[in-house]
């Protein structure tokens, strides 16, 4: 029996993670959150499909996809974060467990940084503890499939 399939979609310029603004974000690459994830799905008995885009339609697309062959999205929308309306549609639409999660404290940055649109379609929301967050949100994920 396969695992169950968590998509992983991060969001516009965290493919710049590791050079952009080290001193806010750290300097762990993308990669390296991927293989922090790889490594605590594998411990979950869990798979993942770990991907990112700069393009809102792309990861509208990639939630739409997932409904038929994911159990469960972990999402870092980044900047689509606070103005996509049509992410949150889409997550919403999925049907699926969504956990968002950002690097920082979105809640202590700009003030326009302080609401998410797709918060309203997820079942948690971690932000502020650096990539070890996706690593929490896999945990939560699962727990919301064993709970299921």
């Amino acid at each position: 029996m396969n695992p169950p399939l968590i998509l992983v979609l991060n969001g516009p310029n965290l493919n710049m993670l590791g050079t952009r603004e080290p001193a806010l974000y750290g300097s762990d690459t993308l990669d390296d959150i991927e293989a922090l994830c790889a490594e605590t799905a594998d411990a979950l008995d869990l798979a993942i499909d770990f991907r990112q885009s700069n393009l809102e339609g792309e990861l509208i697309s990639w939630v739409q996809e997932a409904r038929s062959v994911a159990a469960g999205i972990v999402i870092n929308p980044a900047g689509y974060s606070h103005t996509s309306v049509a992410l949150m549609d889409a997550l919403k639409a999925s049907d699926l467990p969504v956990v968002e999660v950002h690097l920082t404290n979105i809640h202590r940055r700009e003030a326009f940084r302080h609401h998410s649109y797709v918060s309203h379609a997820a079942n948690g929301v971690i932000c502020g503890l650096g990539p070890h967050g996706y690593a929490l949100a896999l945990r939560g994920i699962a727990g919301i499939l064993a709970e299921a």
